[in-house]
C-alpha cells in the first residue's frame, strides 16, 4: 500500500468569541499562537497551509502563510478539514489548532509514528474524557467523502465524527498537551506572574566606575540575579567587561550570578583589578 503524502492544516478561522479577541496572535514563550503553531507543523510536512474564513484572506497574521478558505462559511473546524480534504484530494492532512499553547514536538512525532493510512483518520483521546480529538489528528484522503456525507447531513461536530468513523485512537504521552485556552481569564493565567520590583543598591569600582559615571546607585528593579540586573545595568550605562571576567558581591559575600536577589540589597560588581 502506498502511503499518502503528509500535508499540514492550521485552523485559525475561528471568531474567538469567548476571548474576544483573535486567539492566533496571542503570545505565548514570546510568539503568537499561530506562528508557534507553523513552526511545529512546517518540519513534520510536505507542505504547511493556514484555515482562514474568505475574509481573513488579507489578514497580516495569516496572509504571511499560503491559506485554504472555507469551501462553506459557518461550519466551524469540520469546515475547515473539509476544505483541506478537498484542496488537495491525494494527500493526508495533519490538522492542528492554534490554540494549543502547550502542544509539543514529541506529541506530534508520537502521532505521526502511530498513523494508520489504512483508516480514515488517526487521532488522540482526551485526557479528560475520552473521546476523541480532533483537532490535533491526521485525516486520510478517504476520509473526504465520509466527511461529505456526514457535513449533507447537517452534522458539524468533528469530535462526534471521529467517535462514529474508522479510526486510530491513541493515549496522549503528554496528558496536557491538547489543553486550550478559551477565555481572557485562561489566558493571563498563562502567562508569568510580574516580578515585584526590588529596591537595590549597586557600586561600581575602577573602570566600571568610570563607565558608569558614579560610584553608588540605587534603583527599583524587577531583576531576580545579580546576571539579570547587571545585563539591565549595561543597557543603562557602557559598560564594556563581559559578566564572565568580573566577581560579584552580594551584601559583602561574594556570590553566584544566579543568586536570587531581596529588596534592600546591595550588589558590587567588581572588574580583575579594582581600585578605589
Amino acid at each position: 500500500m502506498t502511503v499518502p503524502a503528509l500535508n499540514g492544516l492550521v485552523l485559525a478561522g475561528g471568531h474567538s468569541r469567548r476571548m474576544q479577541r483573535d486567539k492566533a496572535v496571542l503570545t505565548y514563550d514570546g510568539r503568537p499562537q499561530l506562528a508557534r503553531a507553523m513552526a511545529l507543523l512546517q518540519p513534520l510536512v510536505e507542505h504547511a497551509f493556514v484555515s482562514v474564513r474568505s475574509d481573513q484572506r488579507q489578514d497580516p497574521a495569516r496572509a504571511a502563510y499560503e491559506t485554504i478558505a472555507d469551501l462553506t462559511a459557518g461550519l466551524g473546524p469540520i469546515g475547515g478539514i473539509q476544505s483541506a480534504l478537498h484542496a488537495s484530494a491525494d494527500r493526508a492532512w495533519l490538522v492542528l489548532a492554534c490554540d494549543l499553547p502547550f502542544l509539543d514536538d514529541a506529541t506530534l512525532h508520537y502521532l505521526i509514528a502511530q498513523r494508520t493510512p489504512a483508516r480514515l483518520a488517526t487521532a488522540f483521546r482526551s485526557s479528560f474524557d475520552g473521546k476523541p480529538e480532533p483537532l490535533c489528528a491526521i485525516y486520510e484522503p478517504a476520509a473526504r467523502a465520509v466527511l461529505d456525507d456526514w457535513i449533507a447531513r447537517q452534522k458539524h461536530c468533528p469530535r462526534t465524527w471521529l467517535s462514529h468513523a474508522d479510526v486510530t485512537l491513541l493515549d496522549l504521552p503528554n496528558p496536557r498537551a491538547l489543553d486550550n485556552i478559551n477565555t481572557a481569564d485562561e489566558y493571563v493565567a498563562t502567562q508569568p506572574a510580574p516580578r515585584t520590583p526590588r529596591r537595590l543598591t549597586v557600586r561600581y569600582f575602577a573602570m566600571l566606575r568610570e563607565q558608569a559615571g558614579r560610584s553608588t546607585e540605587q534603583l527599583q528593579t524587577s531583576a531576580g540575579t545579580p546576571l539579570e540586573l547587571y545585563e539591565e545595568l549595561r543597557r543603562r550605562h557602557p559598560l564594556t567587561l563581559a559578566p564572565a571576567s568580573l566577581r560579584v558581591a552580594v551584601n559583602d559575600d561574594f556570590g553566584d550570578w544566579r543568586a536570587p536577589l531581596v529588596d534592600g540589597d546591595t550588589v558590587v560588581f567588581l572588574p580583575p583589578v579594582a581600585g578605589g
